[in-house]
């Protein structure tokens, strides 16, 4: 049925050129299959070696290799031969520049393989693997080689004076590097930096920081930290500097004791400076110009072989460097004795003085908190109960109740919702209850008390006996008994206090 097809629709110029055309392509491909194997980036440092590798690969073996060629094309320059290789004649090497660093690793051409030895800077570049073949043409392959060095790192101090300007105190510089390093500043100074980069004839790169700040004698001998890092650096380069700072001498008089007496001879005295650089020379002097006979003075120390009345004066001491002078004075006071120095307390003792009185305080604190506690405590209300009142006309109060008519003193002590009598006899008389007396005795019968209108106990007799008519005061508290008919109340005897 197929051939029937095709018998019956040929194929026509249109779709036969289209088939040409995919045939020839389908060729061109599996030419395109055959070609050179090489690397596609090295990394090398100078002084070092490289194997560039280069392989031929036939895709049927349909090809004939006639020559291969090594080209250099450097990233700033013109290509150029530097390794041939022709199994009939041989190797050869045109290019000087590569004379005797370059070497075919096999002699054939199926692997041209070269080595480049003590490796330049300048050797970076693409290097191409071209073969001259039948009946393709020429066919190749690069690679590109690129040259790594490491920096020169170093880092120092720049000596400045001290002023009111920002200047370089300190430079770090990462030279000759590729790729260019970064430079990076650690300190707790309040300056700042800047960098520079300069490149080399070579292709290296040479990388300059320098930090700066207004300097001032406090900054003479702070640190600060330079850090490189490089591609190259397997971790990063720091180098730590100490500044210096140049200032004129400040300067101060030190050993006077406030204790020169008549007839010493430890006395002595030290001028102390601090500058940058050191002083190149120190002065004494007196405020006469000469310094007494008891005097020696050795450098910056002036010591007093025997105390008198001629250092009764007033010393200077004055020092210079290169950026300037200073000087200080002070004045000695010759007394005829000893005066006898007593040490002060030492500070444990101080120490414990202050935490006895803290203690004490706490102690005293503590004993008038429990007093007011204590006070408040009485001051208070009752905690008991009082007892409950006794009913009037109950048993328990007629069989208390002595028998017999009243008295003058009975009559005098009653409370409200009392009964009591007349003291010439009578009906019994009830004093009610008032709310006011029975809220403040919580309901229990008062207690009597006349104290308040009598002055003394002899104005209660006298009165006692004026009021019975001979009765004492001890009759008062044995009242005569009284009859009393059930549900009337009594009169409770009186109470003296």
């Amino acid at each position: 049925m197929a051939r029937d097809y095709a018998a019956r629709c040929p194929v026509s110029p249109v779709r036969s050129t289209w088939l040409v055309v995919a045939a020839v392509l389908l060729t061109a491909q599996d030419i395109g299959a055959q070609k050179v194997r090489v690397d596609d980036e090295l990394e090398a440092y100078p002084t070092e070696s490289v194997e560039l590798h280069c392989q031929f690969v036939d895709g049927g073996g349909r090809t004939k290799l006639t020559q291969v060629s090594w080209i250099w094309e450097p990233v700033d320059g013109q290509r150029d031969n530097i390794a041939v290789y022709h199994p009939t004649y041989g190797q050869s090497f045109p290019n000087l520049f590569f004379k005797d660093r370059v070497v075919f690793l096999h002699n054939s051409l199926e692997n041209p393989s070269i080595r480049i030895s003590n490796l330049r800077m300048a050797d970076a570049g693409r290097y191409t693997c071209e073969y001259a073949t039948y009946p393709s043409g020429n066919e190749q392959g690069t690679t590109t080689l690129i040259m790594l060095a490491k920096p020169k790192n170093t880092a120092n101090e720049v000596t400045v004076q001290a002023g009111t300007k920002s200047v370089v105190v300190a430079e770090c510089v990462a030279a000759e590097g590729k790729p260019a390093a970064t430079i990076k500043w650690l300190t707790s100074l309040g300056g700042n930096h800047s960098t520079s980069t300069t490149n080399g004839p070579d292709g290296t790169v040479t990388v300059r920081s320098s930090y700066r700040l207004v300097p001032t004698p406090a900054d003479n001998g702070r640190e600060v930290t330079c850090m490189v890092e490089q591609r190259t650096q397997e971790r990063p380069w720091a180098r730590t500097v100490r500044l210096s700072v140049e200032y004129p001498p400040s300067v101060s008089i030190e050993g006077y004791d406030n204790n020169w007496y008549v007839g010493r001879s430890d006395a002595m005295l030290v001028c102390v400076a601090n500058s940058n650089p050191e002083p190149t020379t120190v002065t004494w002097t007196t405020a006469s110009g000469s310094l007494p006979e008891t005097v020696v003075v050795d450098g910056n120390k002036l010591m007093v072989r025997k105390v008198n009345d001629a250092v009764n004066t007033t010393f200077t001491c004055e020092v210079k460097n290169k950026h300037g002078a200073s000087r200080h004075q002070i004045t000695t006071i010759v007394i005829e004795e000893r005066r006898q120095i007593t040490s002060g307390a030492s500070t444990g003792g101080v120490i414990g003085g202050i935490l006895g009185v803290i203690a004490l305080i706490c102690l005293i604190i503590t004993i008038v908190y429990f007093i007011r506690k204590r006070q408040e405590d009485g001051e208070g209300p009752p905690k008991h109960k009082p007892p409950p009142p006794v009913k009037a006309g109950s048993s328990t109060e007629m069989l208390n109740k002595p028998s017999g008519p009243p008295t003058a003193t009975e009559t005098e002590s009653l409370n409200p919702g009392e009964v009591y009598y007349e003291p010439t006899g009578g009906e019994p008389v009830t004093n009610l209850d008032d709310e006011s007396t029975g809220t403040l005795n919580g309901g229990a019968p008062p207690v009597l008390d006349n104290s308040a209108k009598y002055d003394n106990i002899n104005e209660r007799k006298d009165h006692a006996a004026d009021g019975h008519h001979g009765n004492d005061l001890d009759s008062s508290n044995q009242p005569p008994p009284a009859n009393i008919s059930r549900g009337e109340s009594f009169v409770s005897p009186a109470m003296y206090v």
